[in-house]
């Protein structure tokens, strides 16, 4: 393949000075036969193709071909008025054969061929051509249109939009090109019949001038020269005129001409046989070849009829398939009439993860076992960091979602949803980056970084600028660890904790018998443990919260109370979640906040709730978002601090209207920690 992509342009430049420099006889020959190859080449190759584009060099072959066959006419025509006639063999095999014997037939077929190149089949082409060039350009604005609205919509990927781009522009610039390639076959025809003449007129003269022969072996010489010169040239080009033609008239097809024609031709049996019939009825007309006009037609009518029974076999086949449909529907009526296989249809899984198409090839490859690797992992980790085993989570392909899309979902309904372009890195903006990238800008769908998409091929370079790269596994299983943190506390089940009691009775250091259910029941300690996880609190250590519990389950039923006394019981727990290098950065809450939080304390059936103002409660929050987005670099997660009588109530309060912000007491924080206040929130009296 190399070779021959070298041997191209020096074959061009050849082409080129054939025109100046004379050929000999044999290389005449061979120049002939290697055009009437590249001619067949370029009109089979038309018949094979789906569409214009996979032959978009037609038009620069056009160029080429025709300048090589002005070539070989101006190499044939130099032989043919400096040797007597004799330009070759192919040359006189053309004339001897298509004259035979009679000058006059010769010349009106000659003509004859260059009428229909230069009538029919050029001048329909370049009409062709130039209307498909226009209604092309035309239709250009309204394609790249739908193609953005596809891309907007999430049925195509950045990707794919840019490469049906890319071919729309192609089309443009191909039927523009052939627009102004038929020019050339038109000129070629034309160029065909002044050689005809020239050959013919200016042989006659030298054949007479310089003597030797009759005017009638003069006519026979040169008509033969130029009949065979005029034939060899043009026979090529009529198959290349052909092959034009049917390039720029392929239109609502996406398979090759030869597989449109045998499917479309066979698809009506029943005008096969009617056309068979009427050249039957031929026979009738007297002096009508009646052996050919019997054999085509009984031809056509045997062919119709085997279709019309192929077809009869083929709904026959889809009739016994509907009836198969069918019977497999009753019975899976049948399997559902056991009421319990219907309950199995409306189980709700713990987790689900679903996945576009584009993705679910990611996850199936071989890359589909480092997923499920990485998913296992998260859970090794979560357990050491949380405490809590989260459960399986179901992978599954929705072909609902967008190519690059993926939704999770808990208990059956959706939670959170990303999109991750499957050959390309994440790139994430540090904040301290020392160039800038290209690539297509997105947020990061679990913390809402600022990011971009870009190649593999820019992936060093990213990290030379300091950008965090990331890549599309990574990116869905980091989304998947915030939205189990978020909510674990719904994720532990009630048999997951008895899992986690169990499992304190391996040690032996606390007696679990004496405590559940004795002291507490399952469904209180499951609602203390659903309170600490929700506020995002550690659970590993059970042997403190259940000791905690029993010390205090006298004093007080409540488990919000319990939680709080549990709280400051994991205060090491809780310093070490939140605090950094020996200190802590808080957002402090005015005495004057919690005096009227207190005045608000409200109790109705053992249980307390916040009854106050509602301005002051618009007021409260919009204190806290104004310290937030004061000091929003300072900290990753926001922190409240407050006293230990209040703290529940302001997490409440704050939980409705700003997410992921963790409210802390006094109680909470171990004693060597730093505390510091970056803000104050107060209210007015």
């Amino acid at each position: 393949m190399k070779r021959l992509t070298g041997f191209i342009p020096i074959f061009i430049v050849l082409v080129v000075l054939l025109i100046v420099i004379p050929l000999p006889v044999a290389l005449l020959d061979t120049m002939f036969v290697l055009n009437i190859a590249i001619s067949i080449t370029i009109f089979l190759t038309t018949m094979y193709i789906k569409e214009a584009l996979q032959f978009s060099i037609l038009p620069t072959l056009l160029l080429i071909t025709t300048v090589f066959r002005i070539a070989l006419n101006v190499s044939s025509t130099r032989l043919i008025l400096s040797n007597n006639g004799q330009a070759g063999k192919v040359i006189g095999t053309f004339g001897d054969f298509v004259l035979g014997g009679n000058v006059v037939v010769g010349f009106v077929v000659f003509l004859i061929i260059v009428a229909v190149q230069f009538i029919v089949i050029t001048k329909g082409s370049e009409r062709v051509a130039e209307v498909a060039a226009r209604f092309t350009l035309d239709a250009m604005p309204g394609k790249q249109m739908a193609i953005d609205a596809d891309l907007s919509a999430g049925i195509i990927t950045d990707q794919e939009a840019v490469q049906r781009r890319q071919k729309v522009q192609k089309e443009a610039d191909f039927y523009g090109a052939m627009d102004g390639a038929s020019k050339f076959v038109k000129g070629d025809a034309i160029l065909s019949i002044l050689v005809v003449f020239i050959n013919f007129i200016g042989g006659v003269i030298v054949g007479m001038v310089e003597g030797g022969h009759t005017f009638k072996e003069v006519l026979n010489i040169y008509s033969i020269a130029t009949v065979g010169d005029g034939l060899a040239s043009q026979l090529p080009s009529l198959m290349i005129s052909i092959a034009t033609g049917m390039v720029v008239t392929r239109a609502a097809s996406s398979e090759s001409f030869n597989k449109d024609v045998s499917k479309q031709f066979l698809s009506q049996p029943n005008a096969l046989i009617i056309t068979g019939g009427v050249l039957i009825g031929f026979m009738l007309i007297p002096g009508f070849p009646k052996m050919a006009t019997l054999m085509l037609g009984s031809l056509l009518v045997f062919l119709g009829t085997r279709l019309i029974n192929t077809q009869k076999q083929i709904e026959n086949e889809l009739v016994k398939a509907n009836e198969r449909t069918s019977s497999k529907s009753v019975k899976e009526a049948d399997f559902y009439k056991n009421i319990d296989n219907v309950y199995d249809l409306i189980s709700v899984d713990p987790m689900e993860l679903e996945f576009g198409y584009s993705i679910v090839s990611m996850v199936s490859n071989n890359k589909g076992n480092a997923f499920v690797d990485r998913v296992v992992m998260l859970r090794k980790q979560f357990a050491l960091d949380m405490g809590f085993v989260f459960p399986s989570v179901r992978l599954r392909d929705n072909t609902m979602l967008a190519p690059n899309q993926y939704v999770i979902k808990i208990k059956g309904e959706e939670v959170a949803r990303g999109e991750v372009l499957v050959d390309y890195y994440l790139a994430l903006d540090s904040g301290n980056v020392k160039g800038q990238i290209d690539g297509i800008d997105t947020v990061e769908p679990a913390y809402g970084i600022p990011s971009k998409w870009i190649l593999k091929s820019d992936k060093e370079q990213a990290e030379a600028y300091g950008y965090t790269i990331i890549d599309p596994i990574s990116v869905i299983i980091t989304h998947l660890s915030e939205v189990i943190r978020h909510h674990a506390f719904e994720l532990i089940s009630r048999k997951d904790l008895l899992s986690l009691v169990e499992n304190v009775k391996k040690t032996g250091r606390i007696s679990t018998d004496d405590i559940i259910p004795d002291l507490i029941s399952v469904i209180d300690l499951h609602k203390i443990i659903s309170n600490l996880l929700k506020e995002f609190i550690p659970i590993k250590d059970m042997e403190t919260i259940l000791s905690t519990i029993a010390d205090n389950i006298s004093t007080t039923k409540d488990t919000d109370t319990l939680t709080e006394y549990v709280r400051q019981a994991l205060k090491r727990t809780i310093t070490r979640t939140f605090a950094r290098d020996g200190s802590i950065m808080v957002i402090s809450l005015s005495s004057k906040i919690e005096k009227l939080i207190l005045s608000g304390l409200k109790k109705a059936d053992n249980k307390t709730y916040l009854n106050i103002d509602p301005g002051k409660i618009t007021e409260i929050v919009d204190g806290v978002n104004e310290q937030i987005e004061k000091h929003k670099n300072m900290f990753t997660t926001p922190i409240i601090l407050t006293s230990s009588v209040v703290r529940i109530h302001i997490s409440r309060l704050l939980e409705q209207f700003i997410p992921n912000v963790a409210v802390l007491s006094f109680s909470e924080i171990e004693n060597n920690v730093q505390i510091l206040a970056l803000g104050n929130v107060t209210v007015k009296d």
